[in-house]
């Protein structure tokens, strides 16, 4: 399985949408952690990078620097 390449403030889509109806995520904080927060409604979710890397469906918008 190849790995996936992502960054931060990086804007994603995951396998589930959010309950408020958006599956656009910012990837805010990068660590062994991985906090992302919803587009839709502003909720953040700090979760482990193994299960972000298995929940992660694709990169929808690459952070330019």
């Amino acid at each position: 399985m190849e790995e996936k390449v992502f960054a931060l403030n990086d804007i994603v889509e995951m396998k589930k949408q959010h309950p408020c109806g958006t599956n656009r995520w910012k990837i805010i904080r990068m660590g062994m952690d991985i906090r992302i927060k919803c587009e839709g409604c502003g909720h953040s979710v700090l979760i482990p990078r193994r299960e972000f890397s298995r929940k992660m469906k694709k990169v929808l918008v690459k952070h330019e620097e």
